[in-house]
């Protein structure tokens, strides 16, 4: 799997991700409470393998190329 992801868009997905964590928490219970989480979920898992399945059906990139 190639990475697609700079280093700052794998920031601002984990930041995301603890916002929505908390927000989850926050609200208690409900819809909202496990859409938050699996968006969370789905976030931290592209930061930390840097590949994101909609960046290579769209195409782009955000990481620099490889020399």
């Amino acid at each position: 799997m190639t990475v697609n992801m700079g280093k700052i868009d794998r920031g601002l997905r984990l930041v995301v991700a603890a916002a929505l964590i908390y927000f989850a928490f926050a609200t208690g219970s409900g819809i909202l409470f496990w859409l938050a989480l699996a968006v969370a979920a789905v976030f931290f898992v592209t930061a930390l393998i840097g590949n994101c399945p909609a960046y290579s059906i769209l195409g782009i990139k955000t990481c620099r190329a490889s020399r």
